[in-house]
């Protein structure tokens, strides 16, 4: 072997043994990667959680939803926000929540959304729940209180518009929320504040001289200020989940803003840079804040609310270990009876009201062959998190018993959500049922269901597949 040979074969033995080094060095320095991922993974109790949030303050003038009048934009206070939070286990298994500044999303909407989302990211219905809300500072969407409004072809125009663009975008940030996955530590606690006011038992023009006297306030209440963090491993908070059971109606003008649940995410989020704040309405049907209809109402609210969580922050919060479980079931809601032709007709005459809309809309549909549905598909959603909460999410503007009902019977830990999913109309328990009233009572045409009242049972046929769906999380 000449010089030239040897050299050549030195020089290809130092490089192998260079290669041969540098890949060793990697597979360390992957298997040291993957050894602290699963560290942290362990750390994390199992754990992943994502955040994704995405304005949807409209650019074009759809009007203001509720009330039962045509209100066009005017401005904005502050913007309004659709936000998700996606969780994951240790096994892989998957939640999403979605919560946003809309009065109400119609079931023509969320449908939609849903479908989308098991075809784009295999999530089935019960892995979802889409809240809202009720704010009445926000836009239209759909069909939802189609009744409610007086009817121009161009504003229909415009909601379709804009309540396609939230489909999109609502499955766009579920995506982006799913890609954010990473470990995360889950806690909980418990605050209180005390604004929200049982409307049906206190008028509103007598609470400010009542709370001037000290005089109590009477009727059911739920002062509870629910928290969940999500904190990333390094210590970073990277959300808070909040809940209130309370009508967001402080306002009622023109303008866009989240009410008092806009203001206190926009306070805690000032607090804690890079945090998202998200806001769930537990069961506030029968709830107003009250005082209320002035923007410094609203604020004081939200800074109320606000502070409630920022307490609850500073004490220990319980860890919600690794585990999840789902189940879902749409349950029959029967209604009391469902209207008669001859009464719509009679109807029909008032030119102007919601009740003359409503009745031409429903006498359309059986001029077409339809017939009405005797009953409404009701959304129950039941989540574990872990052995320390448990979620109870269900449709529509649930009045507060459920809330009472529910927490009593499953103990600590329970969240019980109402305003998931469909924008139906008032649920109200037996005893409002039975007292009647504007919750309770012959209002179901407001929301443009085929009759004016529930059925007395629908609070046992809710609490019935309520404790049948807890049982099946909890097993």
């Amino acid at each position: 072997m000449n010089r030239h040979q040897l050299l050549n074969n030195r020089h290809r033995s130092r490089s192998n043994r260079i290669l041969i080094g540098w890949a060793h060095g990697l597979v360390l320095c992957l298997l040291a990667c993957w050894f602290c991922g699963a560290a942290a993974a362990d750390e994390a109790g199992g754990w992943k959680a994502g955040v994704a949030r995405v304005v949807i303050t409209p650019e074009k003038s759809v009007w203001l939803a509720g009330y039962g009048s045509k209100r066009p934009p005017d401005g904005k206070l502050h913007d309004l926000w659709m936000k998700a939070l996606a969780l994951e286990d240790g096994d892989g298994r998957r939640v999403v929540l979605i919560t946003s500044d809309f009065q109400g999303v119609p079931k023509n909407m969320s449908d939609r959304v849903f479908e989308q989302l098991r075809q784009q990211f295999k999530l089935e219905r019960q892995h979802v729940m889409f809240t809202f809300s009720h704010n009445h500072c926000g836009p239209r969407l759909g069909d939802d209180l189609i009744d409610y409004y007086p009817v121009e072809a161009e504003q229909e125009t415009l909601v379709n518009e804009y309540t396609d663009l939230m489909v999109t975008k609502s499955v766009a940030l579920v995506g982006e929320a799913l890609a954010q996955l990473a470990p995360a530590r889950l806690q909980m606690g418990t605050g209180q504040t005390t604004f929200a006011v049982n409307r049906r038992n206190n008028r509103e023009a007598d609470v400010p001289a009542l709370l001037a006297a000290g005089t109590p306030l009477v009727g059911p209440v739920d002062h509870a200020v629910p928290v969940v963090t999500v904190t990333r491993l390094d210590g970073k908070l990277d959300a808070v989940l909040f809940g209130y059971a309370c009508h967001p109606t402080t306002l009622s003008f023109l303008t866009w803003c989240g009410d008092y649940p806009g203001f206190a995410q926009l306070e805690i989020e000032k607090a804690h840079p890079g945090a998202t704040a998200m806001f769930v309405n537990t069961c506030g049907g029968d709830q107003n804040p009250l005082p209320r209809r002035s923007v410094e109402l609203c604020q004081r609210y939200g800074h109320m609310l606000a502070t409630a969580v920022e307490e609850t922050l500073q004490q220990p919060l319980k860890p919600i270990s690794p585990g999840l479980r789902t189940a879902f079931e749409i349950v029959d809601l029967p209604y009391l009876n469902t209207v008669s032709r001859g009464e719509l007709v009679e109807l029909s005459q008032d030119e102007t009201g919601i009740k003359g809309r409503w009745a031409r809309r429903l006498l359309k549909k059986l001029e077409a062959g339809d017939d009405f549905e005797a009953a409404y598909p009701y959304p129950v959603h039941a989540w574990r998190l872990g052995k320390e909460m448990l979620v109870i999410g269900m449709g529509a503007e649930t009045v507060v018993d459920y809330a009472l009902r529910f927490k009593r019977e499953f103990g600590e830990g329970t969240w019980v959500c109402g305003y998931a999913d469909d924008m139906i109309s008032y649920i109200p328990s037996r005893r409002v049922w039975e007292e009647g009233g504007y919750e309770g009572g012959s209002n179901l045409y407001e929301y443009g269901r085929p009759a004016f009242r529930w059925s007395g049972d629908i609070e046992d046929r809710i609490a019935a597949s309520v404790h049948k769906l807890v049982k099946e999380v909890r097993e």
